[in-house]
């Protein structure tokens, strides 16, 4: 069964935004500028949404107008079914803004507690609940600390901490993986697997494109404040094949040169790229023949950093 109805929208969404438009003015002598041009996409239960641009493309409007933290000019919001401003729909929404602000004189698990008491949580669930969302990111033994004593990463953790205090059904992330070293974004990227496999619903955005190929359902790609492109990864991306690399040692650089592109040469080892498929098997047979070594073989598709530096390069 298809995901989309007759009308182009997602079946089950959870957030849909419909040709939303949002202005500002501008500078000194202040002049209008349209930030979001026509915004249209929707979000289904259960899914991890990317949303992807380059600086200034209107993420962040976008997402404050979900929220209801700025009003769209035109066009339409709805939060499970619901008009966005709802407050019903609202009660079910995790955020974690791209600069948050934080009571630094607070512990975070005072931190946490206030925003529980916020949402009116009982306090013998508060007491359990807090606990859990510090293990959960990794921040059990920072617990007493005040804030103003942890490092960007380690408030970006507490963030996404304060993101699920109310066990949200839809968590909207700007730029979690920010200020985070490898070991931090495997961490965070882990998390955000495990609320999916909670039954929750991610929409986040990130400019480390590595990290919305691994765990995203779909992507939309905005640019200047237009959706370019948007769908499956298995969509966008495609698996044809646009070359091979090849890393061997033992082979004559010019004799190799006949069969693929020369890329490097170092240390004994060449490096070739290889863009017939079918001179694949003659480089391995001038190998065998030469009782030369291959260290790697590496067939390269087309990734979403193709596609995403395709369509944000001036034409």
């Amino acid at each position: 069964m298809s995901d989309y109805n007759g009308a182009g929208t997602r079946m089950n969404a959870v957030l849909e935004l419909s040709d939303v438009r949002k202005s500002f003015k501008l500078g000194f002598i202040p002049k209008t500028r349209e930030i979001l041009k026509g915004i249209s996409f929707s979000v289904a239960e259960g899914e991890i949404f990317g949303y992807l641009g380059p600086n200034g493309a209107g993420k962040t409007t976008t997402i404050k107008c979900a929220l209801g933290l700025i009003f769209p000019d035109s066009g339409s919001i709805r939060l499970f079914g619901r008009p966005h401003l709802d407050p019903k729909a609202k009660e079910r929404l995790g955020f974690l803004p791209e600069n948050p602000y934080f009571y630094d004189y607070l512990t975070a698990t005072e931190f946490l507690d206030f925003y529980a008491q916020l949402f009116k949580i009982p306090k013998d669930v508060r007491r359990e609940r807090i606990p859990r969302l510090l293990r959960l990111v990794s921040m059990e033994r920072a617990a007493g600390l005040p804030l103003r004593k942890f490092s960007r990463g380690m408030l970006q953790r507490v963030g996404l901490a304060q993101a699920l205090i109310n066990e949200p059904a839809l968590v909207i992330l700007d730029e979690p993986l920010g200020g985070l070293d490898p070991i931090g974004r495997k961490e965070i990227r882990d998390i955000i697997l495990r609320l999916r496999d909670e039954g929750k619903t991610v929409v986040f955005t990130s400019h480390i494109l590595q990290d919305i190929e691994m765990i995203c359902h779909r992507v939309a790609i905005i640019v200047g404040g237009r959706i370019l492109s948007q769908g499956r990864l298995s969509d966008l991306v495609s698996e044809k094949i646009l070359y091979t690399e090849i890393t061997v040692s033992g082979l004559d650089p010019a004799e190799a040169a006949s069969l693929g592109e020369s890329v490097s040469s170092e240390g004994g080892r060449l490096l070739l790229k290889v863009h017939d498929e079918a001179k694949v098997a003659d480089v391995l047979e001038l190998v065998r023949e030469r009782r030369a070594r291959v260290h790697a073989l590496v067939p390269r598709t087309l990734t979403l950093e193709d596609i995403f530096v395709d369509m944000v390069k001036p034409k």
